[in-house]
């Protein structure tokens, strides 16, 4: 169900949500959070949706916050709930002029009572997420380096601007590549690695993620470079781990699938597709505390790692 308020107030907004909770149209029992997210005209239905689908595992209250400065102030929403929701309360504003001066002044009033906050920037940050007015009142704060149009100096700006609680879906992307490393490295022969290196696509900030991390788990300088991107692929391409013994290689072969290479064993396919914006906001949403790893790496190891060697 889907419920139109043009030209409204916040309070309007509140009154209907008890209203339509009330006659049964959605029920706030069970919400662990409120997930606001910050998003520009046009790209918000992909987050909703994303959103609808990771609230099944956390059921939450969604608000969606689009702004514009330009215009005379106005305040147009939509509250959509059931089937149109998943199993979240989606509350939509579009605000205009001054009444989209006041991010705060738009939100306080919607939040859960005594829930976490995480606010999530699909698109485009600010520069200081943590300092924001939507960030100062969350507890997680989500971005996306890779979100177009990408620069590689974005991960220089999240470095600077990184605050606890703080997190990026380019590191997020990385889990499943981090999880086959370190269960390779948890292996016999357990011989100490000597050379790491990472290639990937020129548009994934999630190679330089992966190289910050080796360097900084294996306390090694790490050879990277970005090449050109196949056209079913943007992201990491390879990493190549060298012991005494011979080198391991973790190469992606497909959109969905990657070829392990070690020596004196056979070779192994594994299923390593590159992970949907859904699974990644679900994996995000699973933790309120701050992830001191990325923290570190996004700190300590992105100051660590030299340039990459260019592109191929």
């Amino acid at each position: 169900m889907i419920i139109d308020l043009p030209d409204t107030t916040v309070s309007k907004v509140a009154r209907q949500l008890v209203s339509t909770r009330e006659e049964g149209g959605a029920v706030a029992l069970g919400r662990v959070l409120t997930l606001v997210i910050k998003s520009h005209r046009g790209f918000e239905e992909e987050a909703i949706e994303a959103a609808n689908d990771a609230s099944r595992e956390h059921p939450m209250r969604v608000i969606v916050l689009v702004t514009d400065t330009d215009g005379s102030a106005r305040l147009d929403a939509q509250i959509r709930v059931g089937s149109d929701a998943g199993a979240s309360e989606v509350i939509v504003l579009q605000a205009y002029g001054d009444a989209a001066s006041n991010e705060s002044a738009l939100l306080t009033g919607l939040l859960l009572p005594d829930a976490p906050v995480v606010a999530w920037w699909p698109d485009e940050p600010p520069v200081r997420p943590g300092a924001s007015a939507l960030g100062r009142i969350a507890q997680r704060r989500i971005t996306d380096a890779s979100t177009a149009p990408y620069s590689p100096d974005r991960l220089t700006q999240l470095e600077s601007a990184y605050m606890p609680g703080d997190t990026d879906l380019a590191w997020t992307r990385l889990t499943r590549w981090r999880e086959q490393l370190a269960a390779v490295l948890d292996q016999p022969p357990y011989e100490p690695v000597t050379a790491v290196a990472v290639r990937g696509a020129s548009t994934s900030p999630s190679t330089a993620l992966l190289a910050a991390w080796l360097g900084l788990a294996l306390d090694l300088p790490v050879d990277w470079q970005y090449e050109d991107p196949a056209a079913w692929d943007h992201g990491i391409h390879s990493v190549r781990l060298t012991r005494p013994s011979g080198d391991i290689l973790l190469e992606r072969q497909t959109e969905s699938l990657a070829l392990l290479t070690q020596p004196g064993q056979p070779d192994h396919d594994l299923h390593l597709p590159r992970r949907s914006l859904r699974e990644c906001l679900a994996e995000e949403l699973r933790r309120l505390d701050p992830d001191t790893l990325y923290g570190r790496v996004i700190s300590d190891g992105w100051s660590r790692l030299t340039e990459p060697r260019g592109s191929a």
